[in-house]
């Protein structure tokens, strides 16, 4: 059965292009495992929470003590609810480093491929993640992401799509602003300093680099338009702001590692 595409308008009303909002241009084909009852992760089992604390540990004290990484502007972070954390993107490293912004389960898009073995589905549900075919304007990988919001559940997206190089932001993509809006949970943006130093792009291992983290106020979203729908100059203004926010939190993280951006 075909179920309807989630749909952003225009101040008018209107459907402002064919494509729709955009999460990451990267596409998988694989066959994936979905655990009976664990879709998208939504059900913990009791070895599932003590694995999940596992790594949550193991992630704190690699950080700490490899990495020196710091932590700063907590009070930020919601305690309950849901929200989006949308962050720069420069290193493999901030994926395990983003949970030590909480002790809540963050959920993160994963490539299908990840879901492959009954062993890499289990571990990767546990860890946080949900398979995904990310792709322009997919829908499935929307509606999953959506599904997670609406449990209350904070949801981790990095609107540079993949991992960048350099000083400056590259455009974002609009798909956490979308969600924010579609769901009227707010985006809590935080910048990443040191890690690209400590594992740049094509870097096999990592470096014990000074790591930082800078959490910024949450962005509330703008409301729905009167049919329930956000509007397409909602969606480009929030990610305008987002941009800029990160761009800000992103230097202040480079300059407390030691390693400044430099344009």
């Amino acid at each position: 059965m075909s179920e309807e595409q989630p749909e952003a308008t225009d101040d008018a009303g209107e459907r402002p292009h064919p494509g729709g909002p955009v999460i990451e241009k990267v596409k998988v084909d694989k066959e994936v495992i979905h655990l009976e009852g664990h879709d998208y992760g939504e059900v913990m089992t009791f070895w599932q929470r003590v694995v999940y604390r596992i790594l949550w540990w193991t992630s704190f004290t690699l950080g700490r003590g490899y990495f020196r990484l710091r932590v700063r502007g907590l009070e930020h972070v919601p305690a309950t609810g849901a929200f989006i954390v949308s962050g720069s993107h420069r290193s493999n490293l901030e994926t395990p480093m983003i949970s030590q912004i909480t002790k809540r389960r963050l959920r993160y898009m994963g490539k299908e491929s990840l879901w492959k073995t009954k062993f890499g589905a289990w571990l990767f549900t546990t860890a946080g993640g949900f398979p995904v075919e990310r792709a322009t304007a997919d829908r499935a990988a929307l509606r999953a992401c959506l599904e997670v919001l609406e449990r209350g559940e904070p949801l981790v997206v990095f609107p540079e799509g993949t991992r960048q190089t350099g000083p400056v932001l590259a455009e974002f993509f609009d798909g956490a602003a979308y969600l924010a809006i579609k769901a009227q949970v707010p985006i809590l943006p935080i910048g990443f300093g040191g890690t690209e130093a400590a594992m740049g792009k094509g870097v096999k291992m990592p470096r014990p680099a000074k790591c930082t983290i800078v959490v910024g106020p949450p962005i509330p979203p703008p409301a729905l338009s009167a049919g329930g729908r956000p509007r397409r100059s909602d969606i480009k203004a929030l990610t305008d702001q987002l941009r800029e926010d990160i761009q800000r939190l992103f230097d202040e993280a480079q300059d407390w590692a030691g390693t400044p951006n430099r344009r």
